[in-house]
């Protein structure tokens, strides 16, 4: 059988397996150890747990569950509260303030704990009522938490960067200090549309009453209870970049520093940290699985030639570099709409990887690059999972139409700055390049 009907077959029988409701994970493994069995005999399927022990056994893996513990400890904390009340109350006073104050919070969150989930529905429950009943655009409000959330998976201690260093074999530090500035520049592009907007028309984020404003007594005294979290910040984000500790290590730190966090405030009891404990087993075996049994197809592909098969395709097109760039983050976009990051690193990471080194880009600027793009995979219905995560905690009252439809803005912002990384790529390389001369 040729190498594009075998591409069909494979791909073909894994969506049909995921459109009969098997999750990815399942279904990959699934795909990858039937065909295996087809293509290369039963004796052949031995080679699957050699392929899994080797993830098993990866040192850098156990950042995951210990970055996922940790945003499940500070999520019970109330540090994600105190940020929210000291950006509220620094921001409120402009138009669109309390908005733009959700995005700085979302922000500050995503450098503490490098995980989705825990910031929208957070934020959910503690800005949408606020921004609902000061009468704020809905779309807007919904718009900017769902925005801000997706921040998580950008900015380090971001997950899916040590996913992908892991897979593509790439500096995790440097790929973190090349995350910095992008996650910040798409923050700032959120607050400058939120502002801009309102300015234009106030009605659409009407600015806290001065009846409801501090002094700067009062400001600096709200700014006070954020300062363990900026230390926890150094910590974990910190000493990555630095050099100083591993992503296990400070993973490790930054678990004990959110509960020391937590204990100090006084909120959480032993059942909180059970709850904590089980949230993260369920995340991680998530994450996990999906690693398993996408590396048990990949490596099926791969081992009947899929790998030149696509290196081939693209490479012998004629095209230029900068159209089979674009073309790669289409399939990324595509891909998002229906799979979850993990399984999109584990599926085109080994397949794009090598082409991008041949094409001379440079491998820590695609791998933010495509950290950006990834962004776009958790607003982009019909499974994107920041939509599922706000839609959880909204009022009756915000549809599920309601937020697919203030997802789009902010998805053509997340589409502007990858364009923008693109024209100006040393907004991700120049931080690596200073901190990791040779």
């Amino acid at each position: 059988m040729s190498i594009e009907w075998i591409t069909i077959l494979l791909f073909g029988s894994m969506v049909l397996v995921m459109f009969m409701g098997l999750p990815v994970a399942f279904a990959t493994g699934f795909v990858g150890i039937l065909f295996t069995a087809i293509f290369q005999g039963p004796s052949s399927v031995n080679v699957v747990p050699t392929r899994i022990f080797g993830l098993m056994t990866n040192y850098l893996l156990d950042a995951i569950p210990l970055f996922i513990l940790m945003a499940n400890i500070l999520e019970r904390s109330g540090v994600i509260e105190d940020i929210y009340m000291m950006v509220y109350h620094w921001l409120g006073w402009l138009k669109g303030g309390v908005a733009t104050a959700t995005v700085a919070a979302c922000t500050m969150m995503a450098a503490m704990a490098g995980v989705v989930g825990a910031t929208e529905v957070t934020m959910g429950m503690i800005a949408l009522p606020q921004m609902l009943n000061r009468k704020y655009d809905k779309g807007l409000a919904l718009g900017g938490i769902l925005a801000g959330g997706t921040l998580g998976i950008l900015i380090p201690p971001s997950v899916m960067l040590i996913v992908y260093g892991m897979v593509d074999n790439t500096s995790i530090g440097q790929l973190y200090s090349g995350a910095i500035l992008p996650g910040f520049m798409l923050a700032g592009l959120y607050m400058i549309y939120i502002t801009i907007r309102c300015y234009i028309n106030p009605k659409l984020g009407p600015p806290v009453p001065k009846a409801e404003r501090l002094d700067w007594a009062g400001l600096f005294r709200v700014a006070l209870p954020i300062i363990p979290g900026a230390i926890l910040i150094f910590l974990v984000l910190g000493t990555i970049v630095i050099g100083i500790a591993a992503p296990t290590e400070a993973a490790g730190v930054g678990c004990l520093g959110a509960y020391i966090i937590a204990k100090i405030k006084g909120k959480m009891p032993w059942n909180e940290l059970v709850q904590a404990a089980v949230n993260t087993i369920k995340a991680t075996g998530m994450v996990m699985w999906t690693m398993f049994g996408a590396n048990v197809f990949i490596a099926l592909y791969i081992m009947v030639g899929g790998g030149d098969f696509v290196n081939t395709m693209l490479l012998g097109s004629g095209l230029g570099r900068w159209t089979i760039l674009w073309i790669m983050m289409l399939i990324l976009i595509f891909l998002g709409c229906f799979i979850d990051w993990v399984g999109i690193i584990m599926l085109t990471i080994p397949l794009f990887g090598p082409i991008i080194r041949q094409l001379g880009f440079d491998p820590i600027w695609f791998g933010v690059m495509f950290a950006v793009n990834m962004q776009m995979s958790f607003l982009t219905p019909p499974f994107g999972m920041s939509l599922f995560y706000l839609k959880s905690v909204s009022p009756p009252e915000v549809s599920t139409v309601d937020v697919w439809k203030s997802a789009f803005p902010f998805l053509g912002l997340q589409f502007v700055g990858m364009v923008l990384l693109m024209l100006f790529p040393d907004i991700i390389l120049w931080m690596p390049k200073v901190l990791f001369k040779n």
